[in-house]
């Protein structure tokens, strides 16, 4: 049997920025004095003069990149998530939603996952927060294959887009020869009959492994692997709701605002069906080893495995 190999996907956002260089000669990126942490570092070390340390600034940092969009640049703005998307909320919504500017944010460090660091910088809420900006694209890649496409899709896309990477390491489940990335396209990862299973992110992979348990227990659970948050893929879900009669979201973000929010919107209006969230409840995070904690906020494939079980009662 294979070796499983893990990366994480604040790492291919680093890689894939460096990659597309030559072919998109308008793409720069500005950093907030993080880049070692968001890998924009290897951007940097290969066109230094396409790159911009705007300081521990964020705010001022996103309205560089909105001036940078006004004069024909493809900016990539990145930071930590708490940062991009609580610190410079407001410079995010009027310089670069409301104008629908070309600015791309790159938020990494998303979720519980970022461990050590406590409740202050474990940001659950962003995805909530950038949901209610209008015309902003979101995508929260699951492995490193599909960040890396992802990274590209933002490029050719024209819009603002806030893309959410991870610190831990995540398993690399997609295969780059024959994967094709779809912006506001779902996923179908694993068909099924009794239940079906939306992550995104991190917990994709988790969806898989909760799948395959449940199948040993004569449970037939569909995984689908929601990408792009915002415009969600409502065809994918309603068609999910009708065949399977029972939908469990599960994410590393707030269970309020997040794709357990949008994909209960979509199902209440097109195809009534109960829906189960899993995700962190109405509190904040704490310090302590990442996976640990991914654990202990029932964010793994034993707790989806419970859920499901329960769903199906």
């Amino acid at each position: 049997m294979s070796e499983i190999i893990k990366k994480a996907t604040r790492e291919s956002y680093g890689e894939a920025l460096a990659e597309l260089s030559s072919k998109y000669e308008k793409l720069v990126v500005l950093d907030a004095d993080l880049a070692a942490a968001t890998k924009t570092g290897i951007f940097k070390k290969k066109c230094p003069e396409r790159f911009f340390d705007c300081g521990i600034a964020e705010c001022n940092m996103m309205g560089i990149a909105a001036g940078l969009a006004t004069c024909g640049m493809i900016p990539f703005a990145s930071t930590f998530a708490m940062f991009a998307s609580g610190r410079a909320y407001e410079i995010v919504r009027n310089s670069i939603g409301y104008p629908h500017l070309n600015v791309k944010i790159g938020a990494t460090h998303a979720g519980i996952s970022v461990g050590e660091d406590g409740a202050t910088h474990q940001c659950c809420e962003d995805i909530a927060l950038m949901r209610t900006i209008p015309g902003m694209t979101i995508i929260n890649p699951a492995d490193d294959v599909e960040a890396k496409m992802a990274v590209e899709a933002a490029i050719n896309h024209n819009g603002p887009v806030y893309m959410r990477f991870g610190r831990l390491a995540a398993p690399v489940f997609n295969d780059a020869a024959t994967y094709k990335f779809e912006l506001g396209k779902g996923v179908t990862l694993k068909e099924g009959s009794d239940l079906s299973i939306v992550a995104t992110g991190l917990m994709v992979s988790e969806a898989m492994e909760a799948a395959k348990s449940l199948e040993a227990d004569g449970i037939s659970a569909r995984v689908i692997n929601i990408h792009t948050i915002k415009p969600l893929d409502k065809e994918i879900i309603c068609k999910a709701a009708r065949e399977t009669g029972k939908i469990l979201t599960v994410e590393e973000h707030s269970i309020i605002g997040g794709l357990g929010s949008a994909v209960a919107e979509a199902v209440c209006e097109c195809c009534p069906v109960p829906v189960t969230r899993i995700g962190v409840e109405d509190c904040f995070g704490h310090s302590g080893p990442a996976v640990e904690l991914l654990k202990q906020f029932g964010l793994c494939a034993e707790n989806i495995v419970n859920k499901a079980k329960e769903l199906v009662k």
